[in-house]
């Protein structure tokens, strides 16, 4: 069974952790030009990567703000895909045979 991906929390706990920068929540927010409950609920897995907060992570030297989106979707879908679906009736598209 394929492992699920992380939370974009996870990865920034660690950054900020003591194996990685060492710093409190509250001096990356500072840094960063958030509140540190915004970013609180990120780190703590409560909240998503916004575009805005990946873009200030890049230009903080974090990565870069694609890789912060592309983890959060990946974190997204995994979930959506986890849920119970509704039925989905497939679209007919012209000219193409059924499957």
């Amino acid at each position: 069974m394929m492992k699920s991906p992380c939370h974009p929390g996870e990865l920034l706990e660690d950054s900020f952790g003591e194996d990685g920068l060492n710093i409190s929540i509250a001096e990356a927010a500072r840094r960063l030009g958030v509140a540190r409950v915004t970013l609180s609920r990120v780190v703590n897995t409560r909240a998503a990567v916004s575009p805005d907060l990946a873009v200030r992570l890049e230009r903080a030297g974090l990565s870069t703000a694609r890789f912060w989106l592309a983890v959060q979707a990946a974190y997204d879908l995994s979930l959506a895909l986890k849920r119970k679906q509704p039925k989905v009736i497939p679209f007919q598209v012209p000219g193409k045979k059924a499957a």
